[in-house]
């Protein structure tokens, strides 16, 4: 068998969450410094997952036609420059303007590598490739968050973003140095390649008619959701009496995230092995049941279950992204960047919509309204995903095409 390109693919993971939400443990830091509210400091993290919403269809397009690990590789160059930029900010609003600008990048390297992935690994094995992709982004938005809660602890939130924006182009540099072409690491033949250019005529209109991938894409939106809202809101919740958490220690809360690293590689062999409703049904109630502890007292009940809800939401992402490839043939990059839309449209909502529950009931108001998001995205995949299992493409038929 090739030998598959593990390494970049996860580091191409780690770019794409190593900034993105980078400034959750910052927000409590940026409601002092600017005077900001919760809800003005939550932009920053809304801010960048708007623009992905917005433009990864188009990105994903983009890359079906120029090819993916030229976008890939771009689009972490850009990053990289965008996350420079953001240290330059003199006020909220212009740190606002360039998490946009971020945003706008990420969804080159976020949607065009999950199709690289499925161009790229043998369709027996896409569950498990999805995973280690999904390891990188675990690792890297620990990363991001970690590095920028304790440089701008020592130093400033500006020194923060230098820092991130020299390890993204360290990936950047790698990336453009060791990830292959697709077609050339997966060998493929003309008559494919033409094939994938036919279906890329056909536009989006057979995607938007693919009955379980729009399935997915709200299983999507369900998900990141559920981890926007919690690793938001919970900085709130640990920084005020009786915890008073520092910017620093808030850092060191999203060490839960390698809890997420260790065992989302495991979850592609699950996937692989008995589909990919069992896997979303696993990831949901692991999820719910981290959220709920949160509600109890102890410090490190509440880390507890935020290492729990981490996993539920690794686990669910590995399988939704899987999930796209099981079910569309073509377009698979666009098939993505749809996804994202949803995806990233469900990490804006759980940044900004949960304000309105943190000012009625606080954290357990929170906490209540993210179990019953979970538990919606578990009933969509359940009633909607195909229960069979097949040996394309992570272990389905592909159907609804």
């Amino acid at each position: 068998m090739r030998r598959l390109p593990t390494l970049p693919v996860i580091l191409a993971g780690a770019a794409a969450f190593l900034d993105l939400y980078s400034t959750q443990p910052l927000l409590p830091l940026f409601t002092r410094t600017f005077g900001a509210s919760t809800f003005e400091a939550g932009l920053t993290i809304t801010a960048p997952t708007i623009a992905v919403a917005i433009f990864a269809p188009l990105i994903g397009r983009l890359a079906d036609r120029l090819g993916l690990r030229r976008v890939i590789v771009g689009s972490a160059w850009t990053l990289t420059l965008a996350t420079l930029l953001a240290a330059t900010s003199q006020t909220l609003h212009q740190l606002i303007v360039w998490r946009f600008v971020q945003g706008i990048a990420t969804p080159g390297i976020f949607a065009s590598t999950v199709a690289y992935i499925h161009e790229v690994w043998p369709p027996s094995r896409a569950g498990r490739g999805t995973a280690f992709y999904m390891s990188g982004t675990i690792v890297g938005g620990f990363t991001g968050r970690a590095v920028a809660g304790l440089v701008a602890a020592d130093v400033s939130w500006q020194a923060a973003f230098v820092a991130l924006g020299a390890l993204t182009g360290i990936v950047a540099a790698i990336l453009t140095l060791r990830l292959p072409a697709e077609h050339h690491a997966a060998g493929l033949e003309r008559a494919e390649t033409a094939g994938r250019r036919e279906g890329r005529a056909r536009g989006i209109g057979h995607l938007v008619r693919n009955r379980q991938l729009l399935a997915t894409c709200g299983v999507g939106f369900c998900v990141l959701f559920t981890q926007v809202a919690m690793f938001t809101y919970v900085t709130f919740h640990v920084a005020a009496p009786p915890y008073s958490l520092s910017t620093g220690a808030l850092a060191w809360l999203f060490v839960v995230y390698l809890v997420g690293a260790a065992v989302t590689p495991f979850s592609g062999w699950w996937i692989d092995t008995y589909g990919h409703r069992a896997g979303i049904a696993s990831a949901m109630a692991i999820g719910a049941a981290g959220a709920l502890l949160t509600l109890t007292r102890p410090l490190a009940a509440i880390v507890a279950g935020l290492a729990l809800c981490a996993t539920g939401v690794f686990v669910a992402q590995a399988t939704s992204s899987s999930y796209i490839g099981a079910v569309t043939r073509s377009d698979r990059a666009l098939a993505v960047g749809m996804y994202s839309t949803f995806y990233y449209a469900g990490g804006s909502t759980g940044g900004a919509l949960p304000s309105i529950f943190w000012r009625a009931g606080g954290w357990p108001a929170c906490v209540a309204f993210v179990v019953l998001v979970q538990i919606a995205g578990a009933v969509v995949a359940l009633s909607q995903w195909s229960p069979a299992k097949g040996t394309h493409a992570g272990g389905l038929p592909e159907t609804g095409v």
